[in-house]
């Protein structure tokens, strides 16, 4: 009880016209800078924490927590329309989202984006009131090898289940991981892979490495394609879910809910984890898992839902520890000292007024970001009109832009034309660009996750399947690897008893396979009629 009155004294303070304004204002700030490739929501906070320090400390929290929560959301808008995430977090959105798009179905992925949105941050907000405490305490609880087998499983498990091949898959993780090493060496502070140019030593920003491969990948590819003539628009289809989408969509927002919670909340879990895990999930438990790689819902909503509720995960993390697990945690921990605010267990009490005032004012952004973007769905849909010449145009531009502003330097958009022109030749071969996009993110954390394993163990390798959890992830890799081949030797022996079966028939038996049909019509002697006159009647082929 004493929970719920503190939340209701907070819902009192947020929702005065103020904290209301502020919070209005943050949300479209937060799917503005969402929406623009590049410009991260930790980018915008960063911009605007000078300008508010003449505002109250509630008033510009509201307004960094609606920020926070509509890029959350915004990103996903140029994924899904464009095959250009605007954040990190929304890459995986990319993958069936875009294809909706271009089956006349954006609109629909528009909306369960959204719903799934707010669902899920709603829900996350819940577990931030009820769960706080438990899960900050789980996170502390939990070492580098299970940070280290978590991320590892994220590797596997994305890899394993994109593309054609599996040696494409890995060979684009490789790639990733290559990229993610350039800079300084952690633990010697020697310079890997920097070619000596000075403005690599801090490594590639996972930004820039997105916006490139997707933005200008895509664009080049376009590009590559363009036909001049009349083109016509993709058809942006009907603006509301239908009653089919309902039912496929509710269980994957719900699913997303709860894995990005946890994963949001402890530290180096950020929302890629939960994001990829969760389409990864969605995939395997689909009644329709034909329809993944051609513009499944359900690979919309389920990342969606856990991209949002991993952003109450990290306010959780911020707030119980004083530890940010995100880059916008980061500088929202900032905007908090700058305050002379501090974070950590002794906040709930010191300051449980602006605390809990926070925590409403997450639920008041949520609803604000849903009345706000469900509507505009149809309108945002209405992108796809523009002629494509124009609209990549624009891409390229705001990409470019979005880039620059992130280190306001003329070398990363170098680096941008040949990491898009890496993107263009991986879509031309038939290269799933999402395992490099991981291996950029998650590989210098799973380094680091594993340096300090070894390092606390003093370089005994046992100690990376030393607790129950981390048994119990690599037990489910193994079986991610083996499953394929234990499918193809089982179906193999199958086969195998179907021919046996096929021998001890007698001779006048029907077989209604399908196989054995195609083997009967291949081999059947021709008619007679079929042969010329004068030629040998060899059995087979005439």
């Amino acid at each position: 009880m004493e929970v719920l009155q503190s939340l209701a004294d907070g819902f009192g303070s947020a929702m005065t016209p103020t904290n209301l304004m502020f919070a209005a204002i943050g949300v479209l700030l937060g799917t503005a800078v969402g929406v623009l490739p590049g410009l991260g929501t930790s980018l915008s906070i960063a911009l605007l924490l000078p300008l508010t320090y003449a505002l109250e400390p509630t008033s510009a929290l509201i307004m960094f927590a609606g920020i926070y929560y509509g890029g959350a959301y915004g990103g996903s808008t140029t994924s899904i329309l464009l095959n250009t995430p605007g954040e990190s977090s929304t890459v995986v959105t990319a993958i069936e989202g875009n294809l909706m798009a271009k089956n006349g179905r954006a609109s629909q992925a528009l909306a369960t984006a959204a719903i799934g949105s707010f669902i899920a941050g709603t829900i996350g907000s819940v577990l931030l009131v009820a769960l706080a405490t438990p899960i900050a305490s789980l996170a502390v609880s939990l070492g580098a090898p299970e940070y280290f087998a978590v991320m590892i499983l994220a590797f596997v498990s994305v890899t394993a289940v994109l593309g054609a091949s599996r040696v494409r898959g890995f060979a684009s993780l490789g790639i990733g991981l290559m990229l993610g090493m350039v800079g300084l060496d952690p633990q010697s502070g020697q310079q890997r892979l920097t070619f000596g140019t000075p403005q690599l030593v801090d490594g590639l920003d996972i930004i820039l490495v997105a916006v490139a491969v997707f933005a200008i990948g895509e664009a080049l590819w376009v590009a590559s394609r363009f036909k001049r003539g009349t083109q016509s628009p993709i058809p942006v289809g009907q603006p509301w879910l239908s009653k089919k989408d309902w039912s496929r969509s509710w269980k994957p927002w719900l699913r997303g809910s709860f894995l990005g919670f946890p994963f949001g909340a402890i530290p180096a879990g950020g929302a890629e984890i939960p994001t990829f895990l969760s389409y990864v999930a969605e995939r395997k438990l689909s009644k329709h898992p034909e329809e993944f790689g051609k513009g499944a819902i359900e690979g919309v909503a389920g990342p969606e839902a856990a991209n949002n509720s991993s952003a109450a995960g990290s306010i959780t993390s911020m707030l119980t520890l004083g530890l940010p697990t995100s880059a916008t945690t980061a500088v929202i921990l900032a905007a908090f000292t700058s305050y002379g605010i501090q974070p950590g267990p002794q906040l709930m009490e010191s300051q449980a007024d602006l605390v809990w005032a926070l925590i409403a004012s997450l639920f008041i952004a949520n609803t604000l970001l849903l009345l706000i973007n469900l509507p505009l769905a149809p309108m945002w849909a209405k992108l796809l009109r523009v002629p494509r010449q124009y609209l990549y145009a624009g891409i390229v531009f705001f990409a470019v832009l979005g880039t620059y502003s992130v280190n306001a330097q003329a070398i990363d958009i170098v680096f941008l034309v040949l990491i898009g022109a890496l993107g263009f030749v991986m879509r031309k071969y038939g290269v799933p660009v999402l395992p490099l996009i991981v291996g950029v993110i998650l590989g210098p954390r799973a380094e680091l996750q594993l340096r300090r394993s070894l390092q606390i163990s003093d370089g005994d390798v046992w100690t990376l399947v030393s607790s129950p959890l981390t048994i119990c992830i690599y037990l489910i890799l193994a079986l991610i690897i083996a499953w394929p081949l234990v499918r193809r030797l089982t179906k193999r022996g199958r086969n195998k008893g179907d021919d046996t079966d096929n021998r001890d028939k007698p001779s006048g038996t029907p077989d209604m396979t399908r196989e054995n049909r195609a083997v009967a019509a291949s081999t059947a002697p021709a008619p007679a009629s079929a042969y010329e006159p004068g030629q040998p009647h060899n059995q087979g082929a005439p």
